[in-house]
């Protein structure tokens, strides 16, 4: 063991003994040691106890002063130390060639109770290297907030990083106001993102392209080792997993609100919780983030710059494509092409599920399309007028317009002439229809509570979020118009 804390870790050798972690195969160029900063007085403050266990740790012991020293960086294994890896990106489509984790550690890797390796980083704990004059700390709202909606996303099935843990470090720091700092634990299948590819590309640096390549196939694509070429048979997988999430993402009504390079990982996981949000009330404009001002992320723009950004993938990538440019480009261009036809076969899978239909049907895009212009008309609630078509109820709380009318006649004549029963058309509805999901009003409910001290709320809320298809009143209910949420913020 190696840090601060080495003694205390002496009082319990056989923990020492079970941690599963492993120094991860970065090379100096890729990911440069980094200590995490010193914190007094860290403090648990949410354990994900069953994530824990799948990935070969004791529960009891990541909550005893040992292991919440692990949590907040105040020790790690020795032959294992801390990283901060190197990416670029193009954020909000102007490229930086270094931005890195300025306030992330790599603590190390592991593997699952199902053979998968996985990333452990700690978030918010202390500068990097690349933290840009930054001071690499984490508020505690931040924290709560990627805490909350990765969970919920697990629970609705959305590919994404999950929270292991929160850990509160007893100081201070400074945004726009004075707030509780704090640290996430965040598991990954990976942190290998578009822009460390980029980073790479920038330098011209083949050798270093050629690793990642490699271990991302590892990783994430082992089978396309037994490809011809196994470059493109890995950005194929990585181009249907992002038409996969993205679709995933615009079923559920999520928005990411920074769908910059450096946050798209190639695990196809959702990953960089920052200025998220669920939509209430329907609109495919909808920008929550509050450093959005052109709205380049809002919600129906998430598919076109998914591809965009694969697109900058691909420009990594070329020479491995093909060593002859035009063939490389030319190949890069079909298969990026895929994407759209991808994502929307994976959308209207969704759609339909939504819907309760089980076979594709020619005017299916037109009748889900006729329901969304409705919806934006009529300013309904994304998740509520799903939730209400699967128990049969009305769409809205006064009489329906002409345009709703008709669609729902249409709605059932379709359904009317599917193989499936009621019974199970209703059934496939309620497993694609949440009733619970993270609103905004609740999520930044349960934050203001942390912040004075009460978890309970925060607590409560993540329970309710791991069961999100189970019916539920209190937390079903959209926001008064005093409750909406406006914007939300990075946090860094």
């Amino acid at each position: 063991m190696s840090g601060p804390l080495k003694a205390l870790f002496g009082l319990h050798p056989r923990g020492i003994m079970h941690l599963p972690l492993r120094r991860a195969p970065f090379p100096a160029s890729m990911a440069v040691e980094a200590d995490p900063a010193s914190f007094a007085t860290p403090r648990l403050v949410a354990l994900n106890e069953p994530l824990a266990e799948t990935l070969g740790f004791s529960a009891e012991w990541l909550k005893s002063r040992e292991g919440v020293a692990l949590l907040s960086g105040q020790v790690r294994i020795d032959g294992v130390p801390a990283l901060a890896q190197a990416y670029a990106g193009h954020q909000f489509g102007q490229f930086v060639p270094q931005l890195g984790d300025g306030r992330a550690h790599l603590l190390g890797i592991l593997t699952d109770d199902q053979g998968q390796v996985r990333d452990m980083q700690l978030k918010g704990s202390g500068p990097t290297p690349f933290s840009r004059r930054g001071d690499g700390l984490a508020a505690l709202g931040p924290v709560l907030r990627e805490y909350l909606v990765s969970e919920a996303m697990a629970a609705l099935g959305v590919p994404t990083t999950r929270a292991l843990a929160a850990v509160t470090t007893g100081e201070t720091i400074w945004r726009d106001k004075p707030q509780p700092g704090a640290i996430l634990t965040r598991i990954a299948s990976s942190h290998l993102r578009v822009g460390t590819f980029q980073y790479f590309a920038a330098r011209e640096n083949r050798e270093a392209l050629a690793f990642l390549c490699d271990l991302a196939i590892d990783r994430h694509d082992p089978a396309a080792r037994e490809a011809e070429n196994p470059v493109r048979a890995l950005y194929e997988t990585v181009v249907a997993r992002q038409a996969r999430l993205v679709a995933d993402w615009m079923s559920v009504g999520f928005v990411h609100g920074v769908m910059n390079t450096d946050n798209m990982a190639l695990s196809g996981e959702t990953i960089d919780y920052g200025p998220c949000a669920f939509l209430d009330i329907y609109r495919h404009d909808k920008v929550f983030s509050s450093i959005d001002r052109n709205g380049r992320y809002a919600y129906g723009n998430q598919p076109r710059l998914a591809g965009w950004n694969l697109a900058r993938l691909a420009e990594t990538l070329l020479p491995f494509f093909d060593p002859d440019e035009e063939r490389a480009l030319a190949w890069a261009q079909e298969a990026l092409g895929r994407f759209q036809s991808l994502y929307e076969h994976a959308w209207l899978a969704r759609m339909r599920s939504k819907l309760g239909l089980t076979i594709e049907g020619i005017q299916d895009k037109a009748l889900i399309d006729a329901l969304l212009q409705s919806m934006e008309n009529e300013a309904l609630d994304w998740t509520l007028t799903f939730r209400r078509l699967t128990r049969n109820e009305p769409l809205t709380d006064g009489p329906a317009s002409e345009a709703l009318e008709r669609w729902k006649t249409d709605w059932e004549a379709r359904r009317a002439s599917e193989p499936a029963s009621t019974e199970e058309q209703n059934a496939l509805m309620q497993q694609n229809n949440p009733a619970v999901i993270a609103r905004n009003h609740r999520v930044a409910e349960a934050i203001a509570a942390a912040e004075t001290g009460d978890f309970s709320v925060f607590e409560a809320l993540l329970q309710r979020l791991r069961h999100p298809f189970e019916s539920d009143d209190a937390y079903e209910k959209p926001p008064s118009p005093e409750e909406v949420v406006h914007a939300t913020f990075c946090g860094t």
